[in-house]
């Protein structure tokens, strides 16, 4: 190699390093990257549903187990239903998989700083998301089961359809895993100056009040059970408080 060649090998490995650092990335580029990362994703998706298909009358039980018996009423409701919680739980099997890539494609446009924070910001996502599917199902869940299911007499009987079922399980569950990201979004709130710990302490009462008005609404009019969701809504927000006013120093 002549000397020409290798100045032009280090300026272009030094392009490279700089592009790396200051995060350009050609729209092309980036194109290619996201299509990338979606293929990725949904293989990863398909493949966690060919796991979970294998389980698939141990996840139904374990799932309806706060209602015991079902029924359907259509010629394709069992199928179908079966078919969407093979595709949930494969989706959640491989959820750390597909944030892995959200956060690689991502990853470029970041810092070196940006990219540690992320680092650590990724994986705790996902334990959060995991404990408040835990927190919805194993708590929350059975009361409200319990509250609705009261309403049944002697004239009016209580008769689960499978699909409706399985429906309002994903419907009820599903959001106490995003509620748990509060902290998260707080902390990045606060990271890129949008939120800072004045406002979030001058509205911490609003917001402690509003979690009880959700636990009253999500549970059985039982003082417990909303107190039980209420209080981690407020510990969520306080440690996203707390991150942002001594860590962050916003």
């Amino acid at each position: 190699m002549t000397e020409s060649e290798e100045k032009f090998s280090d300026t272009e490995k030094k392009s490279e390093e700089l592009q790396e650092d200051d995060g350009t990335m050609s729209l092309t580029a980036h194109l290619e990257e996201l299509r990338s990362r979606i293929i990725k994703s949904l293989l990863s998706i398909a493949g966690g549903s060919c796991i979970t298909y294998f389980f698939l009358d141990e996840i139904t039980k374990f799932l309806t187990q706060p209602v015991g018996k079902l029924y359907y009423m259509q010629p394709g409701e069992a199928f179908f239903t079966y078919l969407k919680i093979d595709i949930v739980t494969g989706f959640l099997i491989a959820l750390p998989v597909v944030f892995f890539h959200v956060w690689r494609f991502f990853l470029p446009a970041l810092t070196r700083a940006e990219r540690a924070v992320l680092g650590l910001i990724v994986p705790m996502s996902v334990i959060l998301f995991f404990a408040g599917l835990a927190f919805s199902f194993f708590l929350i869940l059975p009361t409200a089961l319990k509250f609705f299911m009261g309403f049944s007499t002697d004239d009016l009987q209580t008769m689960f359809s499978f699909q409706n079922y399985f429906d309002f399980v994903i419907m009820f569950v599903l959001p106490f895993g995003f509620v748990f990201q509060l902290p998260l979004i707080i902390t990045v709130l606060g990271k890129i100056g949008i939120l800072t710990s004045e406002f979030l302490g001058k509205y911490r009462r609003i917001v402690f009040f509003l979690s009880f008005i959700v636990g009253a609404l999500v549970t059985s009019p039982d003082v417990f059970t909303q107190v039980a969701v209420a209080i981690p809504v407020m510990l969520l927000y306080e440690t996203g408080y707390l991150i942002v006013k001594y860590i962050l120093r916003r």
